[in-house]
């Protein structure tokens, strides 16, 4: 029997034993546990969404399938040259003729759609990804484009409206629609697939009533009422630039380099919106740091031009017939900050690009009232000119055509407009399949 004073100090010797083995064993637990603590909580802070650690993959190119019309449809109208190609599938595509310069080059973009899709018809392998490639089996087609020239046909085909020789014009709108009335493609959604380019304003005037579902390439929408084209459904598509791109600037002291504040150089007298031209020649004339001057676009008149744009601060782009013009796209590959002066300018791309980080814009009110829109460029400071000078050069790629595209530049920027209509083409053609009654929408 244990007598009771040593139970005691047999329990406090327990105590005291605990006491000590507490709190080892308490840096033991903790020490064990913090390694998968620590890996936890890395585990949740590696969480994130899958998209902020890998960027999203690209979409797939659009697939398109284009009709192999006769060349008197598109390259044979070119030059005497391009009469000799054998059809749009065949190899051989020919280069854009160095002689078809001004308005037939400024509108040349059917040409250049038509070429992104030959897949290295000229001997070029296609080495960069594009946002359209060309399928030979129209069922796996996402889009059908249609290869008439109908700009280039204005153009060659009596340009003056009343020419005996606009009949060869109408007679191949005519000849086209047969074509793409008999097909299967056209008639399963009413034309609502089909990429038509009709950049020139006058492009396709005969018959153009009779595409008017389709998805077509414009420069503006000008001449064409809403029933016909509209922001909704159709591509506006930049000018081809007819002055060299600026690639040698010195980015050292452009400011300084560009002695001329406001330049303008083209046509004064023109009808519709671009009757302010003549007004503003006769507000902005004989002013200080202010180049302008009547001209057409004639090989000495571009070399001018591009000699004033290049050494000019600001370029002035009022409304010509239509409510835009080349003279645009020639300030922006020349790194001169637009100043637009145009109520219903409608600007390609603009989805993807803010024209107002490296563009003025003024209303044609604030335009005509004097010395208003002078004092309004002469008190934007360095700083300012120089961050959307920058910004230009930087955007500059987007209005490049060229063969074979590049990544980002004008042909594949016009595609992937294209893309972004398919899904509402899509939804018209599925409903329209199957309403029984006339669509409530309109």
């Amino acid at each position: 029997m244990v007598a009771p004073g040593s139970r005691a100090v047999a329990l406090g010797a327990a105590f005291l034993l605990l006491l000590v083995a507490l709190p080892s064993a308490f840096l033991y637990l903790t020490s064990f546990s913090a390694a998968p603590a620590a890996a936890s909580r890395a585990a949740l802070l590696n969480l994130r969404p899958f998209s902020a650690r890998c960027p999203p993959a690209a979409p797939p190119p659009l697939r398109v399938f284009m009709y192999d019309l006769p060349p008197r449809f598109h390259v044979a109208m070119m030059s005497a040259d391009a009469s000799s190609a054998s059809s749009a599938a065949a190899p051989g595509f020919p280069a854009w003729p160095p002689s078809a310069g001004g308005i037939r080059r400024q509108h040349s973009v059917e040409y250049w759609m038509m070429a992104s899709l030959q897949g290295g018809g000229r001997g070029e392998a296609v080495s960069e990804p594009r946002e359209a490639v060309r399928v030979r089996d129209p069922d796996a087609a996402d889009a059908f484009f249609v290869p008439f020239f109908s700009s280039l046909s204005f153009n060659v085909h009596g340009r003056n409206m009343t020419d005996p020789d606009t009949e060869a014009d109408r007679l191949l709108q005519v000849e086209l629609m047969d074509i793409l009335w008999k097909s299967k493609y056209w008639q399963r959604s009413a034309g609502r697939d089909h990429v038509i380019p009709m950049h020139h304003p006058n492009a396709f005037r005969f018959l153009r009533n009779m595409v008017n579902a389709s998805i077509l390439i414009v420069s503006d929408f000008g001449r064409y009422t809403k029933e016909l084209a509209s922001l909704r459904k159709d591509v506006v598509a930049p000018y081809v630039h007819v002055v060299g791109s600026f690639l040698d600037e010195n980015p050292h002291y452009p400011y300084e380099a560009r002695r001329t504040l406001l330049f303008f150089r083209g046509r004064t007298v023109r009808k519709d919106e671009g009757k302010i031209r003549a007004k503003l020649a006769k507000i902005l004339k004989g002013k200080d740091g202010v180049r302008f001057e009547n001209s057409f676009a004639t090989g000495d008149g571009i070399k001018i031009s591009t000699e004033g744009m290049r050494s000019s601060k600001f370029c002035l782009h009022p409304a010509g017939d239509t409510p835009s013009s080349c003279r645009l796209f020639d300030a922006i590959v020349s790194h001169c900050v637009p100043v637009i002066v145009s109520s219903r300018i409608e600007l390609p791309f603009e989805d993807e690009i803010d024209y107002s980080e490296f563009s003025l814009f003024f209303s044609v009110e604030e335009a005509l009232r004097p010395d208003y829109m002078l004092n309004q460029l002469r008190q934007i400071p360095k700083t300012k000119w120089l961050e959307m000078w920058s910004k230009l050069k930087n955007v500059s790629h987007h209005f490049e055509f060229q063969y074979p595209p590049r990544k980002g530049d004008a042909v594949n920027m016009i595609w992937r407009q294209v893309r972004h209509k398919i899904p509402a083409v899509n939804l018209a053609i599925h409903r329209n399949r199957r309403l029984k009654i006339p669509d409530w929408w309109g």
